[in-house]
This record gives structure tokens, C-alpha cells and sequence, in this order.
């Protein structure tokens, strides 16, 4: 081996013994939490034409209670309670039903996420009395409309 070979060979050989050394760096911080990792029941509202105040998009969680839903422990409470074994607590009214042809105003709300371990994707408005009172049901999730 030359002169010049050697220093070079050296060189190499001392930056793949460090390549095979851990580096000492700070420690390695787990990734944010993002919603669809938390435990519990998670919610995404979506709320248009429902009045001064009511409209935007809210984050629920339930179990444990929290989010930027204006009552997130209230509304877990209340949509507890009205969770029954094999009943969808979003379903949308059956197809046929004899509504009033009351028009209960513009309010929208898009509900999506999971509740009671099952996919959440259910749309309201308050087009005829059914609708209403599928609305009213979901107060305090859905805000009660008022004047714009």
C-alpha cells in the first residue's frame, strides 16, 4: 500500500466504525396525538345557517370529555343517554315516514367521527317536521337555531 493509500484507508475505516455508532442526540419525542388516535368517542360538527354564534366546526370527545364543543362533558352526557345496544343514534329518518311539511329554517350540520365504536357519518337540516325533531334529539351536539 502507498503513502497516500494508507491515511486515506484510515479515514474511511474511522467513519464507518462512527456510522455504526448510535449518535447521541436528544431523545426522540413521540409524534403528536392526532384525533383518530385518541381513545373514546370522537365527533366532528359541522354547523352552518344556524344563527349568530352557532356556526363552525367543533371537536367532541367523550370518554374521556373534551374538545372545542361549547359543552363537551354535557353533550357525552347527554348522547350517553340516548345509546342503545344495536340502534343507530345517528340514523337518518326512514325512508316513507309521514312528516309535517313544517319548514324549521336554512341550519345544516354534518356529524362525523365514532360513537360506541362504530363510523359516524350523518347529515341534518330542518327541512319538514322529522327533520326537526331529528335535530331537536341531537341538542345539545347540534345547537339550537335562533335568529341569524
Amino acid at each position: 500500500m502507498g503513502a497516500v493509500a494508507a491515511p486515506a484507508l484510515g479515514a474511511v475505516s474511522a467513519l464507518v466504525a462512527l456510522a455504526a455508532v448510535p449518535a447521541v442526540a436528544a431523545p426522540a419525542l413521540p409524534p403528536p396525538v392526532l384525533p383518530e388516535d385518541r381513545a373514546g368517542d370522537h365527533l366532528t360538527v359541522v354547523v352552518q345557517h344556524a344563527g349568530s354564534g352557532r356556526d363552525g366546526t367543533y371537536e367532541l370527545f367523550c370518554h374521556p370529555d373534551s374538545g372545542t364543543h361549547p359543552d363537551p362533558a354535557g353533550t357525552c352526557r347527554a348522547l350517553d343517554g340516548q345509546t342503545r345496544w344495536g340502534q343507530d343514534t345517528f340514523a337518518p329518518v326512514e325512508p316513507g315516514s309521514t312528516c309535517t311539511m313544517i319548514y324549521g329554517g336554512p341550519a345544516t350540520a354534518h356529524v362525523t367521527g365514532t360513537w360506541a365504536g362504530r363510523p359516524v357519518d350523518a347529515v341534518y337540516d330542518r327541512s319538514n317536521g322529522c327533520e326537526i325533531g331529528r335535530w331537536d334529539r341531537m341538542v345539545p351536539l347540534l345547537p339550537k337555531p335562533g335568529p341569524a
